[in-house]
């Protein structure tokens, strides 16, 4: 990889290094695009850029909070849609037991996470278990189904008409973040064979979001072995090793786990917070000028919001500044925490989001006044 030395053009005060050694009193926002890969100019402001005091319109930032969806689907197709576009589908499926049918996905790859909950998963390749805070990455129109041990919540993530890839990790190298070696995948042993056998299976396939029924005379997870490199991977937050650096805050795009062509899905891990004295501790302000950002919050203390539990939902359109809460970016400037406790999934995605029904039924319409600074 290489780049070739530029120097970008200067005006008034500012600070020489990004996220860092900001002129006293100032609020720097990165303008960007491409997601923080692209070029990027770094303002330095004399208020906080989220210091609005109303708004007015539907481009705002939006809060659901998705523990209010309490209801059990028995497969992943009831679940209503949360967030979608034309190439992103975002679900929240709750469900409990052992499905007793098999579900495959035409549409895209799938995406499932594990927010809550323990089981067996079946699919074409074999038997996986899974427990809270599993990734589990499905190709397209593998048939597969859960077994859970009580109930369970998943986030399901489609690449509708795309594929699930790893990212590029550069100068770091391959095994950065988290070895490839660390991916389990599903095994044929004696839970999966002990679950083949004659008696009728139906499969419910989605493709173009109408589902078709498939009828089998005996239970079609009946494969005695495989070779190839296509097939399910299982990834746990508690596997993944984070990037950092003591001196200067990362952009949300080191923590990238999977990608697709029109967005990513990152993760957000406990780490140690930078202690460097003239670097940022908390995000910074940024305008994400090509990406929608979506974040779920599955478990601990998101360190620059406030009012945000485990299991709400946040969407960033582009269009406007984003950054953290004032109380958040006080505390940061008082080095207050020393690493954070949060694990969230982050998705950016470069086509703006329709918002299903069942968001909107949870939406806590007062997010956007959270940023106002209290008298």
């Amino acid at each position: 990889m290489k780049k070739w030395i530029t120097f970008p053009l200067r005006e008034g005060t500012h600070s020489r290094q990004a996220h860092a050694d900001l002129p006293e009193g100032t609020y720097e926002r990165e303008f960007g695009s491409e997601g923080f890969f692209g070029p990027s100019t770094h303002l330095c402001h004399a208020h906080p850029p989220t210091s609005w005091t109303a708004w007015d319109g539907p481009l705002r930032p939006r809060a659901f909070d998705l523990t209010k969806l309490t209801g059990t689907q028995s497969n992943p197709w009831q679940a209503e849609v949360i967030l979608s576009n034309t190439h992103l589908g975002f679900r929240q499926w709750r469900t409990s037991g052992a499905m007793d049918h098999l579900v495959a996905n035409g549409d895209g790859d799938e995406l499932l996470f594990v927010h809550a909950g323990e089981g067996s998963l079946f699919c074409d390749f074999g038997h996986l278990r899974f427990s809270e805070g599993d990734y589990i990455l499905f190709p397209r129109s593998t048939m597969w189904r859960v077994a859970c041990e009580g109930e369970a919540v998943f986030l399901l993530i489609e690449a509708t008409n795309d594929h699930f890839k790893l990212p590029e990790k550069g100068v770091v190298g391959p095994h950065a973040i988290f070895d490839p070696a660390i991916l389990e995948v599903p095994a044929i042993d004696e839970a999966f064979l002990a679950q083949q056998g004659q008696g009728e299976w139906k499969v419910l396939a989605k493709r173009r979001g109408a589902l078709s029924t498939i009828t089998y005379p005996h239970n079609p997870l009946d494969a005695v072995g495989w070779h190839g490199d296509l097939l399910p991977v299982k990834l746990n937050w508690r596997d993944i090793r984070p990037l950092m650096s003591h001196r200067y805050h990362l952009p949300p795009s080191a923590h990238t786990t999977f990608l697709t062509n029109r967005f990513v899905v990152c993760t957000f891990v406990p780490r140690l917070i930078e202690t460097d004295p003239g670097a940022l501790k908390v995000p910074f302000f940024h305008s994400n000028n090509d990406y929608d950002e979506i974040i779920f919050y599955h478990r601990g203390e998101f360190f620059s919001r406030d009012n945000i539990h485990p299991g709400m939902m946040t969407l960033h359109p582009c269009g406007f500044p984003h950054g953290p809460h004032p109380k958040a970016f006080a505390a940061g400037a008082k080095a207050v925490k020393k690493e954070t406790d949060e694990v969230a999934v982050m998705i950016d995605t470069r086509d703006a989001v329709d918002i299903g029904d069942a968001a909107s039924a949870v939406e806590w319409t007062g997010y956007v006044d959270s940023w106002k600074v209290k008298p």
